[in-house]
């Protein structure tokens, strides 16, 4: 017998989306419900057995009024413009998804949960080539993701952006982020409405799975 129950474990894998729309902005997310999140999001394997990572929850009005700001301000017109350019190409579902982040970028400050991961960078070399960018990288989205599927076995939704990124500087300085840490996206975290979240549209896995060599 398998050691879990397949599925389940395959249903939370398939149906953890990005959650934008259905992130319902009036129900109080508990401090201990996220706190069991990210406690088993570390149990998720790090580089060189750092876990060099930090996470800062936002539950202040205030300070996510002013990351709300800085993240419009970092998306500009590029949520807007991706979704003509996807509505012109016929391609509907792209163009939900960017509706959806633009819905989330004027809404965002309504979530009431941001978490922002943070991942320790003082051991990197400057101008630091790929391998260690990868390293780094692999050292917290796991934990990441973990956090959020273990969000969505709890009936709450989330997703990772990093729109507020392309002003980092002003996130840093507004929630007093040490230089050695690096910032690595922003999660708007709340209860959902509805839970009936069902697999996207894929391509065949055939289409992108090639053994032994690469085969178009």
């Amino acid at each position: 017998m398998p050691p879990f129950n397949l599925k389940e474990t395959d249903k939370l894998l398939t149906t953890t989306r990005a959650v934008r729309r259905r992130l319902d902005f009036k129900k109080p997310v508990p401090r201990e419900v996220i706190l069991e999140c990210l406690d088993i999001s570390q149990q998720a394997p790090t580089g060189s057995n750092r876990q060099g990572w930090r996470w800062i929850i936002v539950t202040s009005s205030e300070k996510r009024e002013a990351l709300a700001d800085i993240y419009r301000r970092g998306a500009g017109e590029y949520l807007v413009k991706s979704q003509d350019e996807a509505a012109a190409n016929g391609d509907n579902q792209t163009e939900r998804v960017y509706s959806s982040a633009q819905y989330l970028a004027e809404n965002l400050e309504k979530v009431p949960v941001h978490v922002i991961p943070l991942i320790k960078v003082d051991h990197m070399a400057k101008n630091p080539p790929v391998t260690a960018w990868a390293g780094l990288m692999g050292s917290i989205m796991p934990a990441v993701w973990s956090f959020q599927l273990a969000l969505r076995a709890r009936g709450l939704g989330s997703t990772l952006t990093t729109l507020h990124l392309h002003n980092a500087n002003e996130a840093q300085d507004l929630l007093c982020i040490p230089s050695e840490f690096m910032q690595v996206g922003l999660l708007p975290v709340a209860y959902t409405i509805g839970k009936d979240f069902k697999p996207a549209k894929r391509p065949p896995i055939q289409n992108i799975v090639s053994w032994d060599q690469w085969q178009d």
